[in-house]
């Protein structure tokens, strides 16, 4: 009896292993593709985000072992608004929606540049089918 309860319990969680990872979506592959030239009019936010953000969230933001991807449905508009990544740059995040640690503050990106960075991630999550 203690053996068919154990496999039980065992099998229950493992049922909840595999829900939770079909209800989630991590979004820690890495592409190996070459991002998807970006539009002349973003060309400024994707020479920004390259310079300030692609060293741990990766050339086209699709993730390093570093940081997490943006071509993630965790990071649409309606989950992590745009002035999500203001206060991100700004204050830097808490470890929450990956392993990588916390993200520090990045010193020294105007508003401006914080706008165009999103700019081009926004396209670049559209073109990946991220609304």
């Amino acid at each position: 009896m203690k053996t068919a309860r154990r496999h039980k319990i065992v099998f229950t969680a493992l049922l909840f292993t595999i829900f939770l990872s079909a209800c989630t979506d991590s979004g820690q592959s890495i592409s190996t593709e070459p991002p998807p030239p970006a539009p002349s009019e973003l060309s400024g936010g994707e020479k920004l985000f390259n310079n300030n953000c692609a060293g741990c969230h990766g050339i086209g933001a699709v993730g390093t072992d570093r940081g997490p991807t943006f071509i993630s449905k965790i990071y649409e508009p309606n989950h992590h608004a745009d002035p999500t990544f203001h206060m991100a740059v700004k204050n830097g995040v808490r470890q929450h929606h990956w392993d990588f640690g916390n993200m520090p503050k990045i010193s020294g990106v105007a508003k401006e540049e914080v706008d165009q960075i999103i700019a081009y991630v926004r396209w670049l999550q559209r073109e990946n089918g991220i609304r």
